[in-house]
C-alpha cells in the first residue's frame, strides 16, 4: 500500500510540476514582454514629439568647401533624447585661392590644361571627436530636425610634389620638372603628369582641427539620415604648407562649406 501512494503522488508531481513551472514562465515572459512594450510605446511617443530615437548611427557625406572639397564618413553614438557623440574621419585637398589652371600646346594643336605655378598637391586626413545636439526636432515624421555640432581632433597634411611634362626646342621628348625652376629654364610645358606623380616626393605634417556647425536632417522617417550641414572649419598644421611658388606658404586654413550627406539610424 505505501508503495502504490508512493507512485500516486511522483504521478502528481510529474503532472502538475511542468504546469506550475510553464506557468512560472509564462508569467515572466509576460512581464518581460509588458515592459518591452512600454519601452517601444515611449519611444514612439517621443519620435510623435519630435526626437530622434536611436543607439547609434553612420552616414557617408560629400563636403564642398571655400577651398577644395572631400568625402567623410561619421559615425554616432546616443547619449540622450537630445544629444549624441559623433567620430568623423574625413580626406580633402585643399587649393590654394590663387591657383588655376591655363591651356597649353606643345605642338601648337593639342592643348593641356596646367595649372601655372602650383608646387604641390595639398590632401589632408582629419578625424575628430564631438558632440551633435538637437535644436530643433522633426515635429513629425515628415518634419526638420535642426541641429548644430562640434568637433576637434588630429589632422595630418600630405604633400605631393607636382610635376609636369616639360620639352626643349631641341627634342620632343617630355621629362619631369617641376615649380619653381620651370620658370628660370629654357623648358617649355607641355602637359602636368597628374595624379599618378609627385608620390616619390610625398611630405607629411601633422595638425590639429576644429569645426562648428549647423545640420538640417529633413530624412523622411526618423531610421534614415538625409541631411545638409553648413559650417566654418580651422586647422592649424606645425609646419608651413608650401601650395604655390611666390604665394607665402601658410600653417593656419579657415575655410566655410557646405556638405550632404546620407545615413542610417539603428
Amino acid at each position: 500500500m505505501p508503495v502504490k501512494k508512493a507512485l500516486f503522488f511522483l504521478a502528481l508531481s510529474l503532472i502538475y510540476l511542468p504546469v506550475l513551472a510553464q506557468q512560472s514562465g509564462s508569467s515572466s515572459y509576460n512581464n518581460k514582454n509588458s515592459t518591452k512594450q512600454q519601452r517601444i510605446n515611449q519611444m514612439m511617443k517621443m519620435e510623435e514629439e519630435g526626437d530622434l530615437i536611436y543607439d547609434h548611427y553612420g552616414l557617408f557625406g560629400f563636403r564642398m568647401t571655400t577651398n577644395g572639397y572631400g568625402i567623410f564618413y561619421e559615425h554616432g553614438k546616443f547619449i540622450n533624447n537630445r544629444k549624441n557623440s559623433l567620430l568623423e574621419f574625413e580626406l580633402n585637398e585643399i587649393k590654394d585661392p590663387k591657383d588655376h589652371k591655363v591651356p597649353v600646346s606643345g605642338d601648337g594643336y593639342t592643348y593641356n590644361y596646367v595649372a601655372i605655378g602650383r608646387l604641390n598637391n595639398f590632401y589632408e586626413f582629419k578625424a575628430s571627436y564631438g558632440q551633435q545636439i538637437l535644436f530643433g526636432g522633426k515635429g513629425n515624421k515628415n518634419g526638420v530636425a535642426v541641429t548644430y555640432l562640434y568637433s576637434g581632433g588630429l589632422s595630418l597634411g600630405m604633400l605631393k610634389q607636382y610635376q609636369l611634362d616639360v620639352y626643349t626646342a631641341q627634342s620632343i621628348v617630355t621629362f619631369k620638372s617641376t615649380y619653381p625652376t620651370i620658370f628660370d629654364s629654357a623648358y617649355g610645358v607641355y602637359d602636368a603628369v597628374g595624379l599618378g606623380g609627385g608620390w616619390n616626393h610625398l611630405q607629411f605634417t601633422p595638425g590639429l582641427n576644429a569645426k562648428l556647425a549647423a545640420r538640417f536632417d529633413y530624412g523622411r522617417f526618423n531610421q534614415t539620415i538625409t541631411a545638409f550641414e553648413t559650417g566654418v572649419t580651422a586647422e592649424y598644421y606645425f609646419s608651413k604648407m608650401p601650395l604655390m611658388a611666390y604665394v607665402p606658404p601658410k600653417q593656419l586654413f579657415f575655410n566655410a562649406y557646405i556638405a550632404i550627406m546620407f545615413g542610417k539610424r539603428k
